[in-house]
């Protein structure tokens, strides 16, 4: 078929596929208020509106991968735990939901499905604060562009929400259905009035009438032969005015309209009679960090995994020292970690949070034997119906550091960092393949290690790699770290960097810029004159060169026994902070950020006062942006906020 871009497609009118001609047709009837003609769907006689997908997609069976579906509709007030759809496409002879939008009394939920980019997960996109169930006419505008989700509510501003998983660019629509008010189902079903429904490119133009709430674009011919009556609200909820420029003006009732220009952050702003409401999209930047909440653990924390479990919410779990009374799992609740079950573990040194197809799982790395003197670290499994994660698998480890998993073709991997066994510190780490028949994990290939502290998995093009960082070979931390890359169904040397007691590897792509930081620990080695320690040192950034088929240094940057790195994004500038954990005297160092600028690299911007800092997580809510620490010094992780402007 030839290629058409959104700019080449007919607006599809959604609505004119499901009504007859005549507008006969029961549970729905022709109405026209305030101004508005369409069609009221009856709770009292429900009728599924729906037609087969192939109807409009004729030439190609994908749905497009950028694309505005504009709809105008009217509804009551609905309780708080409502709610409707306002149109989904299934599946056939399933119940599969391929796409849907669905709204509460204060919230539009946004579904679509992926087989590629969610692991077989629905994934949901939310707008909040979004009140359409007031009995008035509005016309929505849902704009859907890979990862943006931009909504616009009676030519308001957007508001823009990014996922992190974009919409598919091969959503099939072969053998499956359009619904227009369900999703086949009589709970959820839309009891409203409908004056339009379509999928098209938003028209220019649109937002410029006298009464932008009844935006219609395209109407079905049995409405069109309605009589018109004036509608009695034809007027701007806000009259324009004139423009205000300084320092920020009060906003009341009178200032409704007026505009104010702030020249300092170059943003134009409305007045829309209690708050000043952004005009101009600024690009957030990071001003400072606030120290959000102190969560107390049952003993030091040696890592933590932040993860969301969909439709159930965000976790935490950390990795504690003492056993019992174990580690535990904290889950985000009125903003904040509250403690949601403790799990037993040995000496735990990390979490590792992984899906396999709908199936959930969470690794421990155990560091030490348990009572019997019996060294192994556990998979659990999350239990949909207890909400809790049970016991799964039990995998013999010997000192584990750190578990990574990754897919490779399909399947499913994980890797152990095997630290020890006694005092042997070269020994075989192991890598693990998912038997799907068995359900288990089985092993798949063993690589030598010397004291490995940390996996790192990634890919480069069509390249899978794996690297390790060996900490101590029972003689010196001066040992090589390795990279190796996946060929023939088994990871096989790619390169060896010179690593000082390497404890973490972090991958990270700026534009088309692939870098591997490592944080070194120490320098010490048993066969000089005078063996030292040394805790202050050069922790390195490599960035891939492409001729050589390598990783080159880039850049150094002095640390103190760092444990790990973290990379994430505030806007357009990217960011690394590092654990730094001991300088030779006290635990009491600062850790810090560092900003990408480019040429210069990576400069610091930012010093955090930790004590014994171990590990870095960087996570988002819907209320904002965070950073959350552990210490392996005293019993307490701290959550950070970032405050932007």
């Amino acid at each position: 078929y030839t290629h058409l871009t959104v700019t080449d497609l007919r607006p599809l009118d959604i609505l004119s596929e499901v009504v007859p001609v005549n507008g006969v047709m029961s549970g729905i009837r022709m109405i026209q208020i305030q101004g508005a003609r369409g069609f009221k769907f009856s709770a009292m006689r429900p009728r599924f509106l729906s037609f087969p997908a192939s109807r409009i997609f004729i030439y190609c069976d994908l749905f497009p991968e950028e694309f505005s579906i504009v709809f105008t509709l009217r509804t009551l007030h609905m309780q708080s735990k409502r709610n409707e759809y306002i149109f989904t496409v299934l599946e056939e002879n399933s119940d599969t939901l391929l796409l849907g939008l669905r709204y509460s009394r204060n919230k539009l939920h946004f579904f679509f499905w992926s087989r590629e980019l969610s692991n077989g997960w629905q994934t949901r996109v939310t707008f909040r604060d979004v009140f359409l169930a007031d009995n008035q006419w509005h016309t929505v505008v849902l704009a859907v562009s890979k990862g943006s989700f931009s909504l616009t509510v009676d030519c308001s501003i957007p508001t823009d929400v990014i996922s992190d998983t974009p919409f598919p660019p091969s959503l099939m629509m072969r053998r499956s259905r359009f619904y227009v008010g369900s999703r086949r189902r009589r709970k959820g079903f839309f009891t409203g009035s409908w004056s339009c429904c379509q999928d098209l490119k938003l028209p220019h133009g649109m937002c410029t009438g006298t009464n932008f709430n009844l935006a219609v674009l395209s109407i079905p011919q049995i409405l069109q032969d309605l009589p018109v009556k004036p509608a009695s609200n034809e007027l701007l909820t806000y009259p324009l005015r004139s423009m205000t420029l300084g320092s920020r003006p009060p906003c009341t009732k009178s200032e409704s309209g007026q505009f104010w220009f702030n020249a300092a952050q170059k943003g134009l702003y409305i007045c829309n009679g209690t708050t000043w409401i952004s005009m101009l999209e600024v690009e957030e930047k990071l001003d400072y960090l606030e120290e959000y909440q102190s969560l107390v653990t049952s003993s030091e924390t040696k890592g933590i995994e932040v993860f969301v479990i969909p439709s159930v919410g965000l976790f935490a779990a950390t990795a504690n020292r003492y056993t019992p009374p174990g580690s535990a799992i904290y889950k985000w609740t009125d903003e904040k970690f509250v403690a949601y079950q403790n799990i037993p573990t040995y000496q735990a040194e990390s979490w590792k949070f992984f899906t396999i197809g709908k199936k959930i799982f969470l690794a421990v790395a155990n560091f030490e034997g348990d009572d019997m003197g019996q060294e192994f670290s556990v998979i659990y499994k999350w239990n949909y119906r207890k909400e809790k994660f049970i016991v799964y698998q039990r995998i013999v480890t010997h000192g584990a550091r750190d578990w990574e998993s990754f897919v490779i073709d399909g399947e499913a991997f994980l890797a152990v960092a095997n630290h020890r066994k006694g005092d042997n510190h070269n020994i075989n780490s192991v890598i693990y393949r998912w038997n799907s028949r068995m359900g288990l994990f089985e092993t798949n290939q063993t690589i030598p290690t010397s004291g490995a502290y940390d996996w790192e998995f990634f890919h480069i093009g069509p390249y899978s790699f794996l690297v390790v960082a060996n900490t101590f070979n029972g003689t010196t931390t001066k040992i090589y770290s390795h990279i190796y890359i996946w060929l023939s169904g088994t990871f096989q040397l790619f390169q060896s960097i010179l690593t000082f007691g390497a404890t973490d590897w972090e991958v990270f792509h700026i534009q088309d810029r692939v870098f591997l930081a490592v944080a070194n620990s120490h320098s010490y080695d048993s066969r000089s004159a005078f063996p030292n320690s040394y805790h202050a040192i050069n922790s390195s950034i490599y960035e891939l060169n492409i001729t050589a088929q390598m990783f080159v240094k880039f850049q150094d940057i002095l640390t103190y026994s760092a444990l790990d790195w973290e990379f994430f994004s505030v806007g357009e500038d990217n960011f690394l902070v590092v654990a730094n954990s001991f300088d030779g005297v006290t635990y009491s160092v600062n850790s810090f950020i560092y900003r990408w600028q480019g040429y210069e690299g990576f400069v610091a911007v930012h010093r955090l006062p930790t004590f014994g800092c171990r590990d870095w997580e960087a996570f988002n809510t819907t209320t904002g942006s965070y950073l959350m620490y552990s210490s392996a010094r005293e019993p307490l992780c701290k959550v950070l906020k970032l405050k932007t402007f």
